[in-house]
């Protein structure tokens, strides 16, 4: 009777025992699990912060050699339709690749379509998007203007155009288009 009595309440109170004698172990284990979710966390910022800082750079060279660009940066919303359409790059971002894409030689098939940046990689180039059917769009805008205001109206991407005529850099987002804009406010 009395091992049993003993072996009910020490089984009843294991889980408290096992958390008192081992509270250091849990304490560091559960700090560690949550230092690396921060880690990665930090990491995905670095890598966006990264990504903007070569699209910029890129954006800016283009506009000053008055080169047309399209560069879609995805974010929720899958493009992977768009990127079938295009031609499969799956390379780390650097200004020096954007900028050699849109490069207008008649060798280079990628320069009139976009680029698209899924998951901090350039995915595709040359991809087609979806042009714009809002009949508020200003008239004088290009193909690749209303291309970039087209995805953002029905996708939350980002996209970054380049004028070839002017040089302007824009940034289309939610079916908007923010227009002259200078490296530090994009």
């Amino acid at each position: 009777r009395i091992t049993n009595w003993f072996l009910d309440k020490f089984i009843a109170n294991f889980i408290i025992i096992i958390v008192i004698i081992f509270q250091d172990d849990i304490r560091r284990a559960l700090a560690q699990a949550g230092s690396r979710t921060s880690i990665f966390s930090r990491q995905r910022s670095l890598q966006e912060s990264y990504v903007l800082e070569e699209v910029i750079k890129a954006s800016t060279m283009l506009s000053k050699r008055k080169l047309g660009g399209l560069i879609a940066i995805e974010r929720e919303a899958s493009l992977n339709d768009f990127i079938e359409e295009g031609i499969k790059i799956n390379a780390e971002v650097s200004k020096d690749l954007l900028f050699s894409v849109f490069l207008p030689e008649h060798q280079n098939p990628l320069h009139d379509g976009a680029i698209i940046v899924q998951k901090g990689r350039i995915s595709a180039a040359g991809c087609v998007l979806p042009l714009t059917q809002n009949p508020r769009v200003e008239k004088g805008l290009g193909t690749r203007h209303r291309a970039a205001i087209g995805l953002s109206e029905d996708y939350d991407a980002a996209i970054v155009v380049v004028s070839e005529e002017t040089g302007i850099v824009s940034v289309a987002y939610q079916g908007e288009l923010y227009r002259e804009l200078e490296a530090i406010e994009l």
